[in-house]
């Protein structure tokens, strides 16, 4: 599956608040989806006001889910919460996804989607060594997603969750840069 990334614009508030809608995302994600809920999320991303990129994933020319990808050092409050239980490298990066629409649920797509994102992360930051991905215990789905898609299960931490029905219990993941990917050793 072809799954390319292209960074959000204004324009594709509306489909984003319909997938925030949709219960399987507002299950993980718990955002609200009105049109101003969005735009304040989404909208400081967009103008350059937070050290994060919001991407939409197309699968051909259809778009099928939205990731996120950001430098853990950018946020030192979540660095801080996760270091008593792994070591945040400084080149480390998160990643966090969704699959839209319900009817593209369950057909490898997430896989697809996170495998062509670690990918794309590692081709778009050449500064960045290594991904690492917390996911709530009790989303299966999220992190065999990752498992399948090449990252390892490195260890679990306890961080306040984005729902507050969840317990703080994570699973984190790790995917290192490929050697073949490596800035310096491409070089020679």
């Amino acid at each position: 599956m072809d799954v390319s990334f292209r960074p959000v614009t204004a324009d594709d508030f509306g489909l984003i608040g319909r997938w925030l809608a949709q219960p399987h995302v507002a299950r993980w994600w718990a955002h609200e989806w009105s049109p101003e809920a969005v735009e304040r999320d989404f909208g400081p991303t967009l103008r350059g006001e937070e050290p994060a990129e919001d991407l939409v994933a197309d699968l051909g020319d259809r778009p099928i889910g939205l990731c996120q990808r950001s430098f853990w050092h950018a946020y030192p409050e979540e660095v801080e919460e996760f270091a008593p239980y792994l070591d945040v490298p400084r080149d480390a990066m998160t990643i966090d996804y969704l699959i839209g629409d319900p009817d593209d649920v369950g057909h490898g797509l997430g896989t697809a989607l996170v495998r062509a994102l670690a990918a794309d992360t590692f081709a778009a930051h050449p500064d960045c060594g290594v991904i690492l991905v917390p996911v709530l215990t009790g989303n299966p789905a999220s992190w065999r997603a990752l498992e399948k898609a090449g990252f390892h299960f490195v260890g679990e931490a306890l961080a306040a969750p984005d729902n507050p029905i969840d317990p703080p219990d994570h699973r984190v993941y790790r995917l290192d840069r490929p050697a073949s990917t490596h800035p310096e050793r491409s070089r020679t």
